[in-house]
């Protein structure tokens, strides 16, 4: 009889449930947990294979019949800085980003009610309380940061830090071999800096910075147009059936 070590990671299946992507489909997840001194390591080859995690959990699609949920990887060295990125950066060259442990906020979380009432009113975490959010944050056995993005400040040369109100926030986990955005939002009103596509810049810049080959943007899910700026940052590559496959160009739909 096959003996599994006790730290073996057990993984689960949930119960179908409505997909929040694409309508009239149900999704199912496989999960396990990202625990202990494991954890780390784990969250490394998972998320190589596909996972996501969110707060102790590493989950990816497991649907029945539907295979629209591409997981999406940057590729840093080679990444094509198009004038309209470098437009990106330089619309917002006046904020700079801080990099800080897993510690939630109320300032933090203030702007995180303000992104999902004005982005996403209908859609699954819009019921967070301010303790669902810290859990978010915090709740991580992995290498995670928050980095915080404010205007540059008279001592921002010095300490490396802006100042005045909170602009935008990522949800950031260091990987082996890249960063992986769990999660990010930024002030609504705004909207007309492109703070979404600033942010994903940032992280190529940082991620180089570091000398790690790529970086993580979750499912690009095939169908659904508000995922379609995955398709953007080129060159990326898509995980198939064989592995990770590189695209060029943004897939035909």
């Amino acid at each position: 009889m096959t003996q599994h070590p006790l730290d073996a990671p057990q993984f689960y299946l949930t119960a179908p449930a409505p997909c929040p992507y694409l309508p009239d489909r149900l999704e199912r997840k496989v999960f396990t947990h990202l625990v202990g001194l494991r954890a780390p390591g784990l969250n490394d080859v998972l998320t190589q294979g596909g996972f996501r995690r969110s707060q102790n959990i590493a989950y990816r699609p497991a649907c029945d019949g539907c295979r629209a949920c591409v997981s999406v990887r940057i590729d840093v060295e080679k990444f094509l800085w198009t004038r309209g990125f470098r437009r990106a950066l330089k619309t917002n060259a006046d904020l700079i980003g801080a990099e800080q442990g897993a510690l939630p906020s109320s300032e933090q979380y203030a702007l995180f009610r303000d992104y999902l009432d004005a982005r996403h009113a209908d859609g699954g975490m819009v019921d967070m309380t301010v303790i669902d959010f810290s859990m978010m944050i915090e709740d991580t056995h992995v290498d995670t940061m928050v980095v915080e993005y404010r205007r540059h400040g008279p001592d921002t040369a010095i300490t490396g830090r802006g100042q005045g109100p909170l602009v935008a926030v990522a949800l950031t986990d260091v990987l082996a071999d890249g960063l992986s955005m769990v999660y990010s939002f930024y002030d609504p009103a705004l909207e007309a800096r492109g703070l979404g596509t600033f942010m994903i810049l940032d992280h190529v810049k940082r991620a180089a910075k570091r000398g790690l080959p790529w970086v993580y943007l979750g499912y690009w899910v095939d169908g659904s147009r508000k995922m379609d700026y995955k398709r953007r940052y080129l060159p990326q590559e898509h995980l198939g059936p064989d592995g990770w496959e590189r695209h060029e160009a943004p897939l035909e739909r």
